[in-house]
């Protein structure tokens, strides 16, 4: 198909439940004022880990968006994902009915998935017998029923997946989301990322990896992307939907549009299981595919919201992999990561983090990187420390890799 028979796709509605707020304002809002939502683990006993810090989602009540006995019967990763879809499709003033639901559809990525609740099986086995393990176990866990239960608790019938592609999966999911309606598959789109892996297995998992920061006397100092003070990164929880739309509907509509996204990139390092390609050139080649399908040149990109996830490997991959594709424009673009302030999501990453490029580019505001008090030598680019910046915020791009080599990029604009 030519390009000029490709549909434009705009963003309608935004909806979010994160470490630093559980509404899309308190998200942003949080974000700009630099708020920290790093802290001691309370959902299990940490006392035993080597890391004893999360990103955790506070206050959240599933009954807000479903019923008690529903919710009984969903893992966290899938309540999150039900909720702010239900957020975004409220901010879009989208209703799903009999005339359009085969044309709204589904995708939303998770790394892990029902983790929890295979945890708590796997002991009541042990200890009980096989006859007393739950038989929602296997429905709870899977990977793709945040996806299955939001277009049960939307009624959206329309194309429905979850990429599962590691830290990735959240933006491969808006990217495939995007793609679809730009093809004409699907005329509206719930999509992006959540997880729930505040867990014994996965933060032990994790940590034996040595993956995780030790920064255990001072977390909300633990999570410092592009300093040379980090040690590992934060892991965290919640989830990021973004309403996707083809333009000519949402103009039909009357829908406000926050942005419109215009390119997708993604590839494989094919190096290493868990490191990046220490060049970053899978990732720029990732960039590189986003800003040609947007037909956008390095020198329009106002902002790139990085993965940045205060890991060495990934910091320095990152850097380097945005001064090959942008080149010299590198230095003139400002960078941040939203993960020093909520903790690395996992496969809910992308879709946090395309919620703030989104909200970036509607209020010209760029959140910070808080915790950047001792920048790397080697990571000298225009990282926005400590406090946002107001600026005009045009072209942007969010950058999601996983392990696996996975590497994704999203390219979003202002409409106009």
């Amino acid at each position: 198909m030519a390009n000029s028979q490709l549909k434009r796709v705009v963003v309608t509605g935004l909806g979010a439940i994160t470490p630093v707020g559980n509404t899309l304002t308190e998200y942003w809002q949080g974000l700009l004022s630099g708020r920290n939502g790093i802290g001691p683990i309370t959902r299990f006993d940490a006392s035993q880990h080597a890391c004893r810090i999360a990103g955790e989602v506070k206050g959240f009540d599933p009954s807000e968006y479903m019923e008690r006995k529903e919710a009984k019967r969903m893992d966290r990763f899938a309540q999150f994902a039900v909720a702010a879809s239900k957020q975004a499709l409220a901010d879009a003033q989208l209703v799903i009915n009999d005339l359009n639901a085969e044309q709204v559809g589904v995708m939303i990525g998770t790394g892990i998935g029902g983790i929890k609740v295979l945890e708590e099986q796997q002991e009541i086995y042990l200890n009980r017998g096989p006859d007393r393990c739950s038989p929602f176990m296997v429905p709870m866990m899977i990977a793709n029923m945040a996806a299955g239960l939001t277009a049960i608790h939307t009624g959206a019938q329309g194309p429905n997946s979850c990429p599962v592609t590691a830290c990735a999966a959240g933006a491969n999911a808006v990217g495939d989301a995007f793609h679809l309606i730009q093809r004409g598959d699907a005329q509206a789109m719930i999509c992006g990322g959540t997880e729930s892996a505040v867990t014994p297995l996965a933060v032990a998992g994790f940590a034996s990896a040595k993956a995780l920061s030790s920064r255990n006397d001072d977390p909300e100092g633990a999570c410092r992307p592009f300093d040379s003070d980090r040690n590992g990164f934060v892991i965290g929880e919640g989830s990021g939907v973004l309403i996707l739309e083809d333009l000519e509907s949402a103009q039909r509509r009357g829908a406000k549009i926050y942005a419109e996204i215009v390119g997708y990139g993604m590839s494989c390092d094919a190096y290493h299981m868990t490191s990046p390609l220490p060049d970053g050139r899978g990732a720029a080649r990732a960039m590189e595919m986003a800003l040609k399908e947007a037909e956008l040149m390095p020198q329009q990109v106002s902002y790139v919201n990085a993965h940045g996830t205060s890991t060495q490997f990934n910091d320095l991959a990152e850097t380097r992999a945005i001064k090959k594709s942008l080149g010299d424009s590198a230095y003139q673009v400002a960078i941040s990561s939203t993960k020093s302030m909520t903790g690395h999501l996992l496969g809910g990453a992308g879709g946090i983090e395309a919620v703030a490029t989104a909200m970036a580019i509607t209020n010209d505001q760029i959140p910070p990187t808080i915790n950047l008090e001792y920048p790397d030598p080697e990571c000298d680019l225009d990282y926005v420390s400590t406090q946002s910046r107001a600026q005009t915020v045009d072209v942007t791009l969010s950058n999601s890799f996983g392990f696996g080599g996975h590497n994704v990029t999203l390219a979003l604009r202002k409409y106009a």
